[in-house]
This record gives structure tokens, C-alpha cells and sequence, in this order.
């Protein structure tokens, strides 16, 4: 009695090239449909027959059109008869497939025989079918001839030698289907460049010369004529001004045509933040000036969201809060935020509870694209044990961007705050002026993701003048940097997955003495952002006997990071940092400090959500044993 189900095991074996061998696994329904459909004696009949057809194709596209196939099929009960080996159901079959030969030479038939059906129906119900598959790939074939030709107009066309580059096949190469498909659409986005918008190209028809083994592959194209852009036409804007848009948009009317510069263009409105979705539509003809037009329709984002801000440490602890924004508050994706958010939630960094409220308001394209004008309002409090702080900070000014990579930033900034430290308690009124330069290779549209190649750099001095109980005047200059590397450029690992991070910060102030100078404008290190495994504060010099950190007129830190993705959208981290603070305003002195740890990540679309757990390679006096970061987006 035959089975039904009919449960089968096939091998194909290997021709020598991995890509084929998936190719041709992926292509087999033999191998595709063996789990998922059960299939009776007749109905695997017509899958091995069917395979032989696959196969051909498969081999075909990789240039081996003399490919020689070859099904055999048998069952399991012929190698039990023939080498007394005992072989349980859908077991073993790896052992099965060594003896082939044995199981061929027990009247195992050919999988293209009439007979296959019946043979196959034939099988006791307590037997497997065995199949098996060698395939000769013979000689691979070369591309002989390239012709492209307007069939409609029976012209030939001959190829500049730029069009000729993006095409990048050429006669003798392997007839590969997938290459030579490739290398017309190369070619037809290559004309589309040149401002050739209507650009076609058909199907490639190919000629098979079994006789020198070569392939003459013919191309109908039509090029077009090389137009300008037309007019430009919004859909879809509601509460964004369309005056803004024509302002902001990088194309015009008059302009070459080219794909690359109007996806530009696209990503560049999406920049704005007001936009949830942007298409860019061609007309699929030109207009009566010879130019072709373009349809950009919009879909409005919302224009009032509220998210919630949250994060810890065991040393600054808990940080919880919220946060309004109006991303379009004045119809020129004007963006104003308010936020309220409770700071120092059981930190040992902290001795009470904290706040943090401010409204920022951001004008882009002020005066000038690219230029963001940004006003800001803040008051802070915070009680750390180096000192506690009530502040009230205002500051306005501009960054400008320059080019995809570079920006510069100018503020004017104020500060009235009341300090206490140590019993001492003081007022300070400081005015300052931050002007910085930033750099960011990383080509991260999300500053939130995770970069994996690239580098980030900035730089920033803030002249400040303090007036209290002494007038004073100093400038805080800063640096920090990062870069990033992926071991994928070594061979060793896919991209993206196994990243090793570099981390440096550099601080000095001129003209003041260190106690002079606020203890909040003193340059401080410990903590997430620059030492781990000490709490915030906590490297550098401190009051005698206590755990308060003075801090210093120097400041220098590294980190060494690997950040290695593990099962899907998890990850794991391991990490070394170092730094110190001076007394004085030369880097680079000071009692180094070591923090040494590692962590666990979980990758969303929003960014990773962090976890890492950082020790003190040697515990400074009443210092944390250890410190726990929780948060959303890496370190740096």
C-alpha cells in the first residue's frame, strides 16, 4: 500500500559555487514545498519533473546553458537490503546519501521516466523516498555581441564612453541574467543623470551561440531628448505655507533634470519635521515648452505631540518628565517645545529632588537656508552633593549649517543662579557668548541611532563674564570626538553588526582662579558622559574627607567601546574609560581614574534602548561601588 502523505528526503549536490548551489535550492520545489505541503505519490511525481525545468532556468541565468541534470530516484529500503544497515523513518539521511551508489544499483529510475509515478506509488507505506540530484554545469557561456537599438526607428545607437562606464558589462563577460539586467538598469538611471527623463529601455533579447559558446544580447532603447524641469505643483499642504516650501526647495523650474538632485530635494523637506510623507512625481511626458513637469504631494505630520522623557543612573537617579511640541506653530515649520521634568530621583550624585523646566523655540531658514534662529528659556535646580544650584538661564542666538556635514553655532546667553556650597552660599549674574563648531560624518539621519562608521567632532568656547561679589571674566574652551569602525571592512563580520566606538573629551578655562570661578562652570568628569563606573562628579579632586568634588580648570577623558549585535535587535557592549580633572588649566594632569564595564542593548526604530553596568577599576574614598545607566540612544 503506498503512503499518503508521501514524505520524501532530496539532496543536490554541490557544483562547486555557493551562490548557484542557494540559487538553485531556493529555486527547486522539491526543496521549497518538502515541509510545508504534504503530497502524494503522483502529486511528487510532477515536482520532480517540474525541477528539471527550474533547474535549467537556474543554471541558464548564470551563463551554463549546456547544464546536464541529472534525478534519481530510489527509497530508503534499497540501501537497507543492500548494506543490512537499519535505518528508522526520516532518519539518518545524511547515511543514506552515501550510499547512493548502492541505492542506484538496485533499479532506482530516472526522474524524467513515464514510469515515475507508478514507481513512486509503489513504495511501501513505511519507506521514504529517496532523490537524488547531480547536475554538470559544462562550459559557462560569454557575452559575444552588445547591440542597442531603437527597434521603432530600426537605428542603432551607439554609447558615449561615460554611458558605456555605467553600463559596465562588455564582450567576453559571463552571460549572467542577473549582470546583464543590472547593467541596463545602471545604464537607464546613468541616462536619467544626464537629464534624459524618458528614458526607456526594454527587455533584453538574447541570442544563444552554442558554437563558440556565446551570447549575443540585443537592447531596444530610446533615450529621449535631455529636458529641463517644468513646472513644480504642491498637493496637499494644509497648515505649512507654500511660500516656505518655495523657499526651502532645492529644485526650480528651468532646471536639468536629474533623479539624484530631486530625491535631494526630497529629503531635505523631510528634514523640516512637518512632513510625515513627500512624493515626488514625474510626469510621463513633457509639456508644450519641452520641459517636464513635477507633482510634489505632502502629508502634513501632526502638528502638537506629546512625549515623555525618562531615563537613570545610580548616581544622578531617576529623571522623569514631559514634554509638549508644536512642530509648526507659525505655518514655517517654527518648532516651540515645553518640557517640566523632575531630576535627582534617588541618585547617590544627589541629595533631593531637581527639576528642569524650559520653552525652546526654533526659526529655521532665518535670514538665510540653513540658518536656525533659537531662543531659550530654562530654569534648573539641582542638589548634588558638590553644591546645590537654582538657576534661571535665557539664551539666543543661531547655527548654521554648511553643507550635509559641517555647522557653526552663535548665542548670547545669561545666567542668575544661587549656589550653595560647603555652607557657602553665593549669587552669581554671568553673561556669556557660547560660539561652537561641529562636525558628523556619521551620516545618521536619526541622531538617536546607533552610527557604525564615520566620525563626530565639536569644538566650542564660551567667553563668560561673572558678577557677584567679584566681577570676573573667563572662557571655558571644550572638544570631544568620536569615531567609529565597523569590522565588516576587516572581512570578519556582516555590516553594521560588530562596531568598535572611540571616544574623546578635552576641556580647559582661562583667566580665572579655580575658586573663583562657580563651582557649576568647573569642569567636572564621572559619569555616562565621560567616565563610567564613577558617579557624576566623581573624578577629580575633592574636599578633604568627603566625597564633594571641587573640580577643576582642566578636564580630559577617553573610551574604548565594542558594541556587537547579537539575535536581531538585540546587542552587547563592553567598554573602558579614562579620565582627569586638573587643578590647573593644562590637560593632561591630574590622577587618572578608570571605569571599566559592559551593557546590553535593544534595538527599535526609535533607537536603542540602553543598559549598562560600569565599575571603578580602583574606588576612590566614599566612592559608588558600582553604577547602572538606563536610557534611550548610545552614549555617544
Amino acid at each position: 500500500m503506498a503512503a499518503d502523505p508521501q514524505y520524501y528526503r532530496v539532496k543536490i549536490y554541490s557544483i562547486g559555487n555557493e551562490t548557484i548551489d542557494k540559487v538553485l535550492s531556493n529555486t527547486s520545489n522539491l526543496v521549497t514545498l518538502q515541509k510545508t505541503n504534504a503530497v502524494n505519490a503522483f502529486a511528487l511525481a510532477g515536482r520532480i519533473k517540474s525541477d528539471y525545468a527550474r533547474f535549467k532556468n537556474a543554471m541558464d541565468s548564470f551563463g551554463y546553458y549546456d547544464a546536464k541534470i541529472s534525478i534519481k530516484v530510489g527509497t530508503a529500503a534499497a540501501l537497507h537490503n543492500q548494506k543490512n544497515v537499519k535505518l528508522n523513518k526520516r532518519e539518518q539521511s545524511d547515511d543514506i546519501f552515501k550510499h547512493e551508489k548502492d541505492i542506484i544499483a538496485n533499479g532506482i529510475i530516472d526522474g524524467a521516466s513515464t514510469d515515475l509515478p507508478n514507481f513512486i506509488d509503489k513504495v511501501p507505506v513505511q519507506q521514504d523516498v529517496i532523490i537524488i540530484v547531480h547536475i554538470q554545469k559544462g562550459s559557462q557561456y560569454r557575452i559575444g555581441q552588445l547591440e542597442f537599438k531603437n527597434l521603432q526607428k530600426n537605428e542603432i545607437i551607439q554609447l558615449s564612453a561615460k554611458q558605456q562606464r555605467e553600463f559596465g558589462l562588455k564582450i567576453g563577460d559571463p552571460a549572467v541574467s542577473a549582470d546583464i539586467v543590472a547593467a541596463r538598469d545602471k545604464l537607464i538611471k546613468g541616462l536619467q543623470e544626464e537629464g534624459h527623463a524618458l528614458a526607456k529601455m526594454g527587455e533584453p533579447v538574447a541570442y544563444l551561440h552554442p558554437d563558440n559558446k556565446t551570447l549575443n544580447v540585443v537592447f531596444d532603447m530610446n533615450m529621449g531628448p535631455v529636458v529641463d524641469i517644468g513646472d513644480i505643483d504642491f498637493k496637499g499642504l494644509k497648515k505649512v505655507n507654500a511660500k516656505y516650501i518655495r523657499r526651502r526647495l532645492l529644485l526650480h523650474a528651468g532646471q536639468l533634470y536629474q533623479p539624484s538632485t530631486i530625491e535631494n530635494a526630497r529629503m531635505d523637506l523631510s528634514s523640516t519635521g512637518v512632513f510625515s510623507s513627500i512624493d515626488m512625481h514625474v510626469a510621463d511626458h513633457v509639456d508644450q515648452s519641452g520641459r517636464i513637469p513635477l507633482t510634489i504631494t505632502f502629508k502634513e505630520t501632526k502638528r502638537r505631540t506629546v512625549s515623555v522623557e525618562a531615563g537613570y543612573s545610580t548616581d544622578l537617579g531617576g529623571r522623569l518628565g514631559a514634554k509638549w511640541t508644536h512642530h509648526n506653530i507659525f505655518g514655517n515649520a517654527e518648532q516651540l517645545k515645553l518640557a517640566a521634568i523632575a531630576t535627582g530621583i534617588a541618585g547617590t550624585a544627589q541629595r533631593g529632588l531637581g527639576y528642569d523646566v524650559y520653552a525652546d523655540f526654533t526659526k529655521p531658514d532665518f535670514g538665510h537656508r540653513n540658518q536656525d534662529f533659537n531662543a531659550r528659556i530654562e530654569a534648573v535646580k539641582q542638589k548634588l552633593y558638590s553644591y546645590n544650584q537654582t538657576a534661571f538661564l535665557a539664551k539666543v542666538g543661531m547655527t548654521r549649517k554648511f553643507g550635509k556635514r559641517w555647522s557653526m553655532s552663535a548665542y548670547l546667553g545669561g545666567i542668575q543662579e544661587h549656589i550653595i556650597q560647603r555652607g557657602e552660599r553665593n549669587n552669581y549674574t554671568m553673561i556669556n557668548l557660547p560660539l561652537g563648531a561641529a562636525y558628523d560624518g556619521t551620516d545618521l539621519v536619526n541622531p538617536m541611532m546607533s552610527p557604525d562608521h564615520g566620525m563626530k567632532a565639536s569644538v566650542s568656547i564660551t567667553p563668560t563674564e561673572s558678577f557677584g561679589d567679584k566681577t570676573i571674566f573667563f572662557a571655558i574652551m571644550q572638544g570631544t570626538a568620536s569615531t567609529y569602525f565597523d569590522l565588516t571592512h576587516l572581512g570578519l563580520t556582516k555590516p553594521g553588526r560588530s562596531i568598535f566606538a572611540f571616544r574623546g573629551n578635552i576641556g580647559s578655562i582661562q583667566g580665572a582662579s579655580r575658586m573663583n570661578l562657580p563651582p557649576d562652570q568647573r569642569l567636572y568628569a564621572g559619569g555616562t558622559s565621560t567616565v563610567r563606573g564613577f558617579r557624576f562628579q566623581g573624578v577629580g579632586p575633592q574636599f578633604k574627607g568627603s566625597k564633594y568634588a571641587k573640580g577643576g580648570k582642566a578636564m580630559d577623558t577617553g573610551t574604548a567601546e565594542f558594541r556587537q549585535r547579537i539575535l536581531g535587535q538585540f546587542g552587547a557592549q563592553a567598554f573602558i574609560d579614562a579620565g582627569q580633572v586638573s587643578s590647573d588649566s593644562m590637560p593632561f594632569e591630574g590622577k587618572v581614574q578608570v571605569g571599566v564595564g559592559g551593557g546590553f542593548r535593544y534595538y527599535t526604530p526609535m533607537g536603542p534602548i540602553r543598559l549598562d553596568i560600569a565599575v571603578p577599576v580602583k574606588r576612590p574614598y566614599r566612592g559608588d561601588r558600582f553604577e547602572v545607566y538606563i536610557g534611550l540612544g548610545e552614549t555617544f
